[in-house]
């Protein structure tokens, strides 16, 4: 596992996502504030579990495409 890769997108996932929850808890937050923030915790979910074993190497020199398929929904978890 690329564990600073893998550290960064988790952290980038929960610090989305405690912006969030203090946000909800003092003032109203629309729906498309709501999308969006899930968007971009899912996006380093997503990533941190699809990318976690790739090298330095690659995660320097991804493509494009490989940065869509790491942030797509994971196929290979059972939830």
């Amino acid at each position: 596992m690329n564990k600073r890769w893998v550290l960064f997108h988790l952290t980038d996932a929960i610090e989305e996502l405690q912006k969030l929850t203090t946000t909800l808890t003092s003032e109203a937050v629309s729906d498309e504030e709501f999308e969006i923030a899930i968007e971009h915790a899912y996006h380093h979910l997503n990533t941190a579990w699809n990318s976690r074993s790739i090298s330095d190497e690659e995660a320097r020199e991804h493509s494009d495409s490989d940065f869509v398929n790491w942030r797509q929904f994971p196929k290979d978890l059972n939830l």
